[in-house]
């Protein structure tokens, strides 16, 4: 619990956790099937799932379990204690693996979902490649060119603004139930993004900046401590971000596909 007096006897209480971990899901065949439309020139992904339904590849097992491993080497003082995670098949089935390899304090646990971790949803572009969506929807995707993925919002879907509104209500949860616990997040890369544009405050122009440097690893790991600053309020502190040390230690590849459908860019 973060808490103390600012001048006077002006008195606040933050609460936040001990530290927030941040991690992409493994590899999944929508990844796999979304690189070979690319490939091919094609308009349309090659999956029948929903996006919801779809599971991690091999690659993904190996880099979710490698994870966990890598969870698993740390002293039991600094694992996480709390696991949740997004509802998706993908993720779900990194978090459990990350259980399973004993990557929490205490043995494994329940790992909790809430919907609010959920991917972006895509609406009309769903299950389209940036090619697809061009020829099909000529007018939505000279719009989004305009606008910027920042702010537009296909029909039927979610902006990164979206997202960001309900992930702002995911942080309040997580400071409410788990303040003072060590949180491990298991969600999808523009997630990871999102919750970065809150936790350092960041302007459109500068997450869209993070965003262009690179993809976010599968599996890739970002982490938060909470610290006071010099007016005594604490404050998320970014300590990793898109780190990759469990499957280089492993010598698991690593691999950093968009999301399914559009991806991040």
């Amino acid at each position: 619990l973060c808490s103390g007096t600012t001048g006077g006897d002006m008195a606040f209480n933050q609460r936040w956790p001990d530290r927030l971990w941040l991690v992409r899901h493994g590899q999944s065949q929508g990844n796999v099937a979304r690189d070979a439309a690319h490939e091919a020139g094609l308009e349309v992904i090659d999956l029948e799932l929903r996006d919801v339904d779809v599971p991690l590849s091999d690659l993904g097992h190996q880099q979710a379990a490698a994870t966990g491993r890598w969870f698993a080497s740390l002293p039991a003082a600094e694992r996480p204690e709390v696991i949740l995670s997004s509802p998706y098949v993908r993720a779900r089935q990194t978090a459990e693996a990350i259980c399973a390899a004993g990557g929490l304090a205490g043995g494994a646990k329940p790992t909790i979902l809430d919907e609010r971790l959920r991917e972006r949803e895509f609406g009309i572009f769903d299950g389209l490649t940036a090619s697809g969506i061009r020829a099909r929807y000529p007018n939505e995707a000279a719009h989004r060119a305009k606008m910027g993925k920042f702010y537009h919002r296909a029909p039927g879907g979610e902006s990164w603004a979206d997202v960001i509104l309900r992930l702002r209500s995911m942080l309040n949860t997580i400071n409410l139930h788990y303040a003072d616990k060590r949180v491990l997040v298991v969600c999808h890369q523009v997630v990871v993004l999102c919750m970065r544009y809150i936790l350092d405050e960041l302007t459109e122009a500068e997450i869209l900046a993070i965003d262009k440097q690179a993809e976010i690893l599968n599996c890739g790991i970002a982490a938060y401590d909470f610290r006071r600053n010099e007016h005594a309020l604490c404050v998320p502190t970014l300590e990793l971000w898109n780190h990759g040390a469990p499957m280089e230690q492993e010598g698991t590849p690593k691999t950093a596909e968009p999301d399914m459908m559009t991806g991040s860019r």
